[in-house]
């Protein structure tokens, strides 16, 4: 966590930014701890509040896109070749592909909020085959929601310091 808190220090923004961006990509990243250590500096006046949440949200809509991009031309021949060895046989897919096309919206919001299964959601909507101006517009409304509570959250507990 101290190479993060540095790398913040160091680069500010840009490594906001380019921190989630790989982290929703699937580099392995606390990303609730960054964006709540982000909260708290910008209660330390190291960055400003407003600009955190911008760089926030789009570093994590970019990942997002990047993901789905990912999923949408590569995932279907991933999981055809390699599904076999976690559990993703076809039967699994079409059941993942139903699910999605029901419910796959609000389950992008929702699922921004559970570690893990904020990456999946990414990949499994791009295999889906979710429309994308669907998938921009609950990405979004996820992605800002997750940064707003996240920094809002570190933001509080710097003050009751």
């Amino acid at each position: 966590m101290q190479v993060i808190q540095d790398f913040i220090i160091t680069y500010g923004y840009l490594a906001i930014f380019l921190m989630l961006t790989l982290g929703i990509v699937g580099l392995p990243i606390p990303d609730e701890v960054m964006m709540t250590t982000v909260g708290y500096f910008t209660n330390t006046d190291l960055i400003n509040y407003g600009p955190a949440i911008i760089i926030s949200f789009l570093g994590s809509l970019l990942g997002m896109m990047i993901s789905y991009t990912i999923g949408r031309k590569a995932g279907r021949p991933f999981i055809n070749k390699y599904g076999k060895w976690v559990g993703l046989k076809e039967k699994r897919m079409v059941q993942v592909e139903k699910w999605m096309k029901k419910y796959g919206p609000y389950s992008i919001i929702l699922g921004y909020f559970i570690p893990g299964v904020r990456h999946l959601m990414c990949y499994f909507s791009g295999i889906g085959k979710m429309k994308l101006k669907t998938y921009i517009a609950f990405a979004a409304i996820g992605a800002f929601l997750w940064c707003f509570v996240f920094i809002t959250f570190g933001k509080m507990v710097g003050v009751i310091q």
